[in-house]
């Protein structure tokens, strides 16, 4: 409790409490009724579980209090059982709900459950969270119209909407909630630190107080007495006592997965760390705490710690200040409640409920990744359709069969080496890497069981050619492997014997070897089928560097455009011209119109930002990109454009020196890219091609004078890469 407490932080931490509990009123009313009870029930959620979640959570900027998810579970559980909201059974049965929920989350943190909330996906979760909000949002629009709450699921919902508008439908209510609702979502947008909801609340007790409200016929909340919940143990029908523990079970699993999730969510954001099962006994606590009172389950508000955060909260000094707030309100300050129109509460719920809604999330995920956008939709329509429980089950079996999906068919890929580069790159994603002659280097991303085993014979299959030799599993990935696996690939293993072809495994971790004398594949280890590196497999296989590649590829490559550029395809793949053209665009735009011409210049030519530390070979295109760009550099540099060709020449000249000196088949594989570049340049922009062979004579010219050690490199850089292209020659 006591972290985040100074002299500087608590005035501000109580300004802020206050403003979550005028924020509390009219939100924790509207939840309490979706919860079946009197709005007055929310208030009394509002006191003593706050408190107690101050003095005994970890996390000093969390809010707890009655809210969205719990009191859907609840309404749909009144509603499942055809219990009226704000009845007697009602204000008997929630309590005991609420019991149910405080015990088995005690329960969760005997048993250190806190773990199991990472196996609920932020799709399922999104999903549900989102379902049950939009129910409840449904369920509440009538009661903007004129009529009462409905009940059931989607098609139920929409059929009580029409039938309100068609027999109780009162222009005057949609009027004042509609206005409300529209004041709310505007000043959400335009005015997010402003607690609109209290104003509208002191709006719609104005209308109540003046006697607007009666005249038109609005419906007003009932009125409350001043003073404190009486305090009284939970009492339920025996038969309903197994569906109240069945639901309470799953009420207490989505506080604890939605409170840890978000709680956890702030603590890695702020620098802290929270005690999982700590959290989950205070959430059990505070829900004693709540059903003693006669309140709904209570859980931890998003929506009310973030604004908190909006306005400076930094420790539970908020959370003492609201429970003592919403105390001096219960005592006193009461009366107001029954001038407030049932529409304006109305409207404060379903703006609340709104910005509970994951659409940031879906949007993301439209955007990111269409499988889990399936899975949070499916979480969605399970909960509007058929209900809580069922769009928890459609959401989680979404999620392993994603889960299926990804592990069936994993990344994979073959690979070759890029001449005076160590180590084994994909054949997909560079494109210098050359395959081995007669040799199969092969990928494979996931574990190998009976869903993906197909595919890594197949691509091992489709690859053996008449004069392979060797295949080589890059097996890094791979910490386990079925029985299916197993049989499956000892039966290749055999095939490829047959025909001369000798199958590794290598670069896993020594476990897999455990892993393979369980399924009776004992002789792979003892016959040296599986190595501890790549290099080793081919050595032992009969090859060693400077291993031999397929004829011709280099050329073929740089024929085909491609470059060493190793940094950029390894972090874009088939996107890295693409995202090199806008690195470059990007330091042309940084450029500082106040420095000095030459210290820009040399910046730039260094490669500056991200990306100073990628290799020669990338340098060497991010000056070819920068020639594109010549005029506009020259006049953001205010130079002339043939002195910013003669600083590219120089740089060039450097960087091929280096790479001569050090790794002289990158030099050529450079060489070649930049002859191919000329030739579509010279194709493409035959003007802009003319001025930059203008600019390099006179470039080239002054370096062999000013650098006469450039000389020989010029030459061999330069060199013509057939005998009628003269102008390369020249040059």
């Amino acid at each position: 409790m006591l972290r985040g407490i100074s002299r500087k932080t608590i005035p501000r931490d109580i300004f802020t409490g206050i403003i979550i509990a005028l924020v509390s009123i009219p939100i924790s009313m509207g939840y309490a009724q979706i919860a079946g009870l009197p709005a007055v029930y929310g208030l009394y959620g509002s006191v003593f579980p706050i408190l107690v979640f101050a003095l005994c959570s970890g996390s000093p900027q969390f809010i707890f209090g009655v809210d969205a998810a719990p009191a859907a579970l609840v309404g749909a559980f009144l509603a499942a059982h055809g219990i009226a909201a704000g009845s007697a059974e009602a204000m008997a049965v929630v309590p005991a709900l609420t019991l149910a929920v405080g015990m088995f989350l005690l329960l969760f943190s005997l048993l250190r459950a806190g773990r199991l909330a990472v196996y609920i996906s932020v799709p399922v979760m999104g999903g549900f969270i989102s379902g049950i909000c939009m129910t409840i949002i449904l369920m509440q629009i009538p009661k903007l119209l004129g009529g009462g709450g409905g009940t059931g699921e989607l098609p139920e919902l929409l059929h009580h909407i029409i039938k309100v508008c068609r027999t109780e439908f009162h222009p005057v209510s949609l009027a004042v909630g509609g206005s409300a609702l529209i004041l709310l979502l505007l000043g959400k947008k335009l005015m997010p630190k402003l607690p609109m909801a209290v104003f509208i609340m002191a709006g719609g007790a104005l209308l109540g107080k003046t006697g607007f409200a009666a005249r038109y016929g609005i419906r007003m909340l009932d009125a409350v007495t001043p003073g404190l919940p009486a305090f009284a143990f939970p009492q339920v029908r025996a038969e309903l006592l197994s569906d109240v523990l069945t639901s309470g079970l799953m009420i207490a699993a989505v506080i604890m997965a939605e409170t840890l999730l978000a709680s956890n969510s702030y603590a890695n954001k702020n620098g802290y760390k929270l005690k999982e099962n700590r959290e989950i006994l205070t959430y059990g606590l505070c829900n004693l705490a709540a059903c003693l009172t006669g309140c709904c389950p209570v859980n931890g508000s998003v929506s009310r710690t973030a604004m908190g955060e909006q306005y400076g909260g930094k420790s539970q000094v908020m959370s003492l200040t609201a429970s003592a707030a919403m105390l001096l309100m219960l005592l006193f300050c009461t009366g107001f409640i029954g001038y407030l129109p049932v529409p304006v509460l109305t409207a404060i719920v379903i703006s609340a409920l709104l910005g509970a809604v994951e659409f940031d999330l879906a949007h993301r995920l439209f955007r990111q990744d269409k499988q889990e956008l399936l899975i949070f939709l499916g979480a969605f329509f399970g909960v509007l359709l058929f209900g809580t429980v069922p769009g928890v089950v459609i959401g989680v079996m979404l999620s392993f069969l994603s889960l299926i999906l990804r592990t069936a068919n994993p990344k994979r890929s073959f690979l070759g080496v890029i001449p005076g580069h160590d180590g084994f790159h994909s054949l997909e994603r560079n494109t210098t890497a050359q395959p081995l002659r007669h040799v199969i280097l092969y990928r494979f991303a996931s574990n190998l069981y009976f869903a993906n085993v197909h595919l890594f014979l197949g691509d091992l299959e489709q690859a053996v050619q008449e004069d392979t030799r060797c295949i080589v599993v890059d097996s890094g990935a791979i910490c386990s492997m079925d029985i299916t696996a197993a049989d499956r690939i000892e039966a290749f293993r055999k095939k490829m014997n047959a025909q001369g072809i000798t199958l590794y495994f290598a670069s896993h971790i020594g476990a897999l070897n455990d892993r393979f004398r369980a399924l009776g594949l004992a002789g792979w280890v003892e016959n040296g089928y599986v190595r501890r590196t790549i290099p080793a497999a081919l050595k032992n296989a009969g090859y060693e560097p400077p291993y031999e590649t397929e004829a011709d590829t280099a050329r073929k490559a740089a024929g085909a455009g491609g470059a060493a550029r190793l940094e950029f395809e390894w972090a874009f793949g088939s996107n890295a011209e693409a995202e090199m053209e806008h690195y470059t665009a990007a330091l042309l735009q940084n450029i500082d119109a106040d420095s000095a011409p030459e210290e820009q210049l040399s910046g730039i030519l260094r490669a500056r930002g991200m990306w100073r530390d990628v290799s020669d070979s990338d340098q060497e295109e991010l000056l070819t990109h920068l020639q594109l760009h010549i005029r506009e550099l020259a006049e953001k540099l205010h130079m002339e454009e043939s002195a910013v060709e003669e600083a590219i020449e120089a740089r060039r000249m450097k960087l091929a020196l280096r790479l001569t000196r050090n790794n002289p088949a990158e030099a050529e594989a450079v060489r070649l890219y930049h002859q191919h570049s000329e030739a579509l340049l010279r194709e493409q922009e035959p003007q802009l091609y003319e001025s930059l062979m203008r600019y390099r004579a006179d470039a080239l010219a002054h370096l062999t004078q000013k650098h006469p050690e450039y000389a020989e490199m010029i030459r061999a850089f330069y060199a013509a890469p057939d005998a009628d292209d003269e102008v390369r020659s020249e040059n």
